[in-house]
């Protein structure tokens, strides 16, 4: 019998990398998504005997009700990710980033395993010099921290679950995000040639999206050992500021003209850096580097092409 994961979100950025590396691992998987973007992230698993996919929302109590009877695995993706999209519309913010989780948690069988990705941007604003470790005080900034932090807390409430505080992700994917600062930088090197950063030395730690998703893996086949508990997951090598990010990507594009300003504010203060090691004491490291992903995004966007809207 094969063990059946529920994947909540499942055509967006992570999602869509998620299903494929889970079917590969001989997991069915039932996908959820209300394709608000119109994606079609997900039409190469289509043809995969163990995909299924179902039009919908997370927030649809009785739908979640049907899909959840089924299910080994839970992994609630959908959510309104970053602070200024929650910023923009909070109530559906705060509808999606928790009040959608609260309501899998109450509708949830004990024996089933809860899998929760937050954010490591909870940690909100610290010195830059000491590593965050799960013990670290969580204090989010943002509405969008807010949510997941307070979602987290709750679902640690019961048990079954395991939380993955994820560092800024990047890397390709079927569902592209640009807004995530390692995609954003290498774009930018590429298709303006120039960037202006404010608060250069501001840290953050970064994975990529495949590390990731091996993640989920693990946590699924070491759930025993790992349930109750967050981890933060991250390259330990990579907490880097935002100068060093935009040199490491001037290695690969030696072209690209970086300007650090003084004047100006970065509206998204986190600074901090974070250890993964609770993560590496169960067996899981990831093992894709900066180096390999700046590599992956640059083919990927080369193959964007010319934008409609411009004329060279």
């Amino acid at each position: 019998m094969r063990t059946c994961v529920l994947i909540t979100g499942s055509a967006g950025y992570l999602g869509s990398i998620l299903c494929e590396h889970l079917l590969n691992a001989g997991y069915q998987v039932t996908a959820i998504d209300n394709l608000m973007y119109g994606q079609q992230s997900l039409f190469h698993l289509c043809s995969h005997p163990h995909f299924e996919f179902v039009w919908g929302d997370a927030r649809n109590e009785k739908l979640m009700r049907d899909l959840m009877k089924d299910a080994d695995v839970l992994i609630p993706l959908a959510a309104v990710v970053g602070a200024p999209a929650c910023d923009q519309d909070p109530q559906l913010a705060r509808s999606v980033n928790l009040e959608a989780i609260q309501m899998l948690n109450r509708l949830r069988s004990p024996n089933q395993l809860v899998i929760f990705p937050t954010t490591n941007s909870g940690y909100g604003i610290q010195s830059g010099d000491v590593y965050c470790t799960e013990e670290t005080p969580m204090q989010p900034i943002s509405l969008y921290g807010q949510t997941k932090v307070q979602a987290e807390a709750e679902l640690l409430e019961r048990p079954n679950v395991i939380s993955l505080r994820l560092a800024t992700v990047f890397g390709m994917s079927p569902r592209l995000r640009l807004d995530l600062l390692v995609n954003h930088f290498v774009c930018v090197a590429i298709t303006e040639g120039y960037l202006v950063i404010f608060e250069k030395d501001f840290k953050r730690n970064f994975v990529h999206i495949r590390d990731v998703a091996d993640c989920f893996i693990h946590c699924i086949e070491h759930a025993e050992e790992m349930i109750g508990r967050p981890y933060n997951v991250g390259l330990d090598v990579a907490n880097l500021s935002k100068a060093e990010l935009a040199l490491k990507i001037k290695e690969h594009v030696p072209h690209f003209y970086i300007h650090f300003s003084e004047v100006g504010n970065d509206p998204d203060k986190r600074n901090y850096i974070v250890s993964s090691e609770r993560l590496r004491k169960t067996g899981f490291e990831a093992r894709r580097s900066l180096d390999d992903g700046i590599k992956e995004l640059l083919k990927g966007f080369h193959m964007l092409g010319r934008s409609p809207f411009k004329n060279v």
